[in-house]
């Protein structure tokens, strides 16, 4: 007979952060030239991103940007009150689960607030919450 106690199974659930994009943007990011996104320092984002107590420390939008901006290192924030996810799964528009061409899976490397590239759809000089994305799966 098998000791059962002997035996430890652990299993990971992997946690996925899914973003729906245009197509501009689901295209350059397809084919390897977009690398991060970009997403709005505001409640919804910060509830999404960012950890529970996170949010129990600045309950309000206006609490959660002016915490954010005026901290003297946002990332700070970012590194120790931001979900882990595993990866980014990324949709143009919002697919059915067997439309692949309109699906990547995406290693997650972590989040950063700061301002982004103009050139893939931020606006000069304004902070987000900045979702960078790796290896292609």
């Amino acid at each position: 007979m098998v000791n059962l106690n002997n035996f430890k199974l652990t299993t990971k659930i992997m946690k996925n952060l899914q973003l729906s994009l245009k197509k501009q943007w689901f295209e350059m990011t397809k084919a390897g030239i977009k690398t991060e996104d970009y997403r709005e320092i505001n409640h919804y984002w910060s509830k999404r991103l960012m950890t529970k107590k996170y949010n129990m420390i600045y309950p309000t939008e206006k609490d959660a940007i002016e915490g954010i901006l005026s901290h003297i290192d946002p990332n700070y924030l970012v590194k120790h009150h931001s979900k882990k996810f595993d990866y980014n799964i990324l949709t143009l528009g919002y697919p059915k689960s067997t439309d692949t061409e309109r699906i990547l899976k995406l290693e997650h490397k972590g989040i950063e607030i700061r301002t982004g590239n103009p050139e893939w759809g931020a606006e000069p000089g304004k902070y987000y919450f900045v979702i960078k994305h790796g290896k292609q799966y």
